[in-house]
């Protein structure tokens, strides 16, 4: 990931706040990896400062110069030169008559823009074959890219904000210095959140956004990528509660499936007879549904319907009844539907893990079952042999004790962690209540 601690937007407000441009960008840097972190996104291989990378830079730079696609200026300034390329320039977006960025008088054409920016006073600057300066905003992407990836991508996705200049100008550049026809694939442009009823994107300069801090208030980051996948990636998404709400009640209705299917997986929900072969034809469907979906331009909102429909379906079939009546059990099928609907979202970004829950729930009830067997065991009573005589209270013997202290330190370490085993004893029956806030399991030996 390239980030950018040097333009002139952060030369501007580090001005304003009378600090130096490296210490505000810092600071920005170390906000969005914070958040990032709080929104559970994997981080990227490797993060990469414009500032580390000059060297790299002014050789690009060389480059493009070197093939006959900019030229320097007097005042230590480089322009790209879109004369050079022809009708080329606006294959993306078709904007070959668009207004260039403001410069000195000694552009070639208005639609030139800047690789390499001439020092003025009171900005930070670096050693050039053309004199002190810095880069210009989109050379930085196409140098570290080609360092990277070499000369050619795949997929560049971005807002549809960026797709003219920012994107334009890197297709330019990067075909200039590799002397291709196609640099860039496929384009991915990704709409703007806005707040329901504005039609203004969120932004910071707008002062009409809401920090990810605020967010995870009162929502989680699951319920966030849930509402993003309910938008397709190119639509502008309208944030509001009530939009938000329903991601909540999407990821709700699957969670509560994936306790439903695993209590049923484990025998401990009694259903009537389930119509497998139903089943296996609606999971075999949801999963061409959802190929169909992703192929057609990563159609997410279609994804997450289809799974909610294989979530209804199976729903439909884990209907509790209070007297088992002996007809045949399906795990099978529903262990099928949970590992797919982890498949999926795991693919998504991690939406909704069945197994990073499901797997935490059985290891802790094992983990209660087998302390509940050793402390029944180190309850239990040896026979009295003939001839002795009987205890009127009879007690575990010395030997077993501690067995008995290690029940209670595991009882009382786990309740540390928010998991809390309640134990009562009756008659015949030995009983643990296992509870972790919104889930109560009970055990009995």
């Amino acid at each position: 990931m390239v980030i950018t601690d040097i333009d002139d937007k952060i030369i501007r407000r580090a001005l304003e706040k009378s600090v130096s441009p490296t210490v505000l960008a810092r600071m920005y840097e170390e906000e969005f990896k914070n958040d990032m972190l709080a929104l559970k996104v994997l981080p990227p291989a490797v993060y990469l400062r414009v500032t580390e990378n000059i060297p790299q830079i002014v050789a690009f730079i060389e480059g493009i110069i070197r093939n006959e696609h900019a030229y320097a200026t007097k005042q230590g300034d480089v322009y790209f030169d879109i004369g050079s390329i022809g009708d080329r320039y606006g294959k993306l977006m078709g904007a070959g008559d668009a207004t260039g960025e403001p410069g000195d008088r000694e552009k070639r054409d208005s639609r030139d823009f800047a690789l390499w920016k001439a020092s003025k006073p009171q900005e930070p600057s670096w050693e050039s074959p053309w004199g002190k300066g810095r880069p210009g905003w989109h050379i930085e992407c196409s140098t570290i890219a080609s360092s990277v990836f070499g000369s050619q991508l795949d997929i560049h996705s971005g807002g549809i904000d960026l797709a003219f200049p920012h994107h334009e100008n890197e297709i330019a550049q990067c075909e200039a210095y590799h002397q291709c026809g196609q640099w860039g694939n496929y384009f991915l442009h990704s709409g703007h959140l806005h707040l329901k009823g504005s039609a203004e994107k969120m932004s910071k300069s707008l002062n009409n956004y809401i920090t990810i801090k605020d967010f995870l208030e009162s929502y989680s980051a699951n319920e966030f990528r849930m509402f993003c996948l309910l938008t397709k990636y190119r639509s502008a998404i309208d944030y509001s509660d009530a939009s938000l709400n329903e991601a909540r009640s999407s990821l709700a209705t699957i969670t509560a499936f994936t306790h439903d299917a695993q209590a049923y997986m484990r025998g401990q929900l009694q259903c009537p007879a389930v119509e497998e072969g139903a089943l296996w034809e609606r999971l075999a469907e949801t999963k061409a549904n959802v190929v169909r979906a992703l192929a057609d331009d990563f159609d997410t909102p279609r994804v997450v319907n289809a799974i909610m429909s294989l979530v209804y379906h199976g729903n439909r079939h884990l209907q509790p009844i209070t007297k088992p009546d002996r007809s045949p059990r399906s795990p099978a099928v529903f262990g099928a539907f949970l590992a797919y609907i982890r498949e999926v979202f795991e693919v998504l970004g991690g939406a909704h893990s069945v197994d990073s829950s499901g797997t935490l729930e059985n290891v802790v009830e094992q983990l209660a079952r087998f302390r509940s067997d050793v402390r029944a065991f180190a309850l239990s009573v040896q026979d009295t042999p003939p001839g002795e005589p009987t205890h009127a209270s009879p007690s575990p013997c010395s030997e077993k004790l501690p067995l008995l202290k290690a029940c209670d330190t595991l009882r009382k370490d786990l309740a540390s962690m928010g998991v809390h085993i309640r134990v009562s004893v009756s008659l015949a029956t030995l009983t643990d209540t296992l509870s972790d806030q919104s889930k109560v399991w009970t055990f009995t030996s």
